[in-house]
């Protein structure tokens, strides 16, 4: 198997073995689900961070998907709580392409909304995945950042494994790897689906799982899993 594709099947069996489904979605996504119901309104200088394939087309606007997040509004749209999915899947970024960025690459998302859903919760079940994917030693560490559908945000990173947290090349001599944003649903996101933000809460987060398949064994460049060369896919 390809090793996109065992890292994904590994993700997929830790989350569904606590009790997340799997949805998807479309990879072609109209600008409402992939943008503003993200909170993304159209003057939101948020956009400016997505640089993103547009689709013209006689009924409208729409969009290569940036992100699998647009699968999180249609769940919802058409679930009530409690919700408690994963949204795998290929998302499109207009990026010039080198050894650590390409044009399209593939996602990860969680989400759980229900009543009371905490930080901690989210915090827990983010700490058990890295254990569960990198082995029970590693460390996990949470940073605020900021994205426009969650608030508070964090990232995740989990200590250097290669070098064991002393500082790397890989690491860029931080010891520490960054493996993905997270967050709680922002309010703004559960009136676009009609949930009732006081009456319910919920945390998501999302990851590449390029950058975990590179991260877990070592590759140095994302093109080499776009190739095929049968000399690098032998050795998985």
């Amino acid at each position: 198997m390809h090793p996109l594709t065992q890292t994904a099947n590994e993700i997929k069996r830790i989350f569904t073995g606590i009790g997340f489904g799997i949805a998807d979605g479309p990879e072609i996504e109209d600008d409402y689900h992939n943008f503003e119901a993200l909170n993304f309104p159209p003057d939101h200088p948020a956009r400016d961070m997505q640089d993103t394939f547009f689709v013209q087309s006689e009924s409208g606007k729409y969009v290569l998907r940036t992100h699998t997040s647009g699968v999180q509004i249609r769940v919802m749209e058409n679930n009530k709580p409690p919700v408690r999915v994963i949204m795998p899947g290929r998302v499109y970024r207009n990026e010039a392409i080198s050894a650590r960025s390409y044009c399209l690459f593939h996602q990860v998302e969680g989400l759980y909304v229900d009543k009371n859903v905490s930080l901690a919760e989210l915090k827990g079940t983010i700490s058990f995945f890295a254990k569960e994917l990198f082995g029970g030693n590693v460390k996990v560490r949470f940073r605020p950042s900021y994205f426009p559908f969650t608030e508070p945000s964090a990232e995740v990173d989990v200590n250097c494994f290669i070098c064991g947290g002393k500082g790397c090349r890989v690491c860029k001599y931080s010891g520490w790897l960054e493996i993905m944003g997270c967050g709680m649903v922002d309010p703004n996101v559960f009136k676009h689906v009609g949930y009732d933000e006081n009456e319910v809460t919920g945390y998501a987060f999302g990851m590449g799982i390029e950058r975990i398949t590179m991260l877990k064994y070592g590759i140095d460049d994302i093109r080499l899993l776009f190739e095929n060369d049968m000399r690098f896919l032998n050795q998985f």
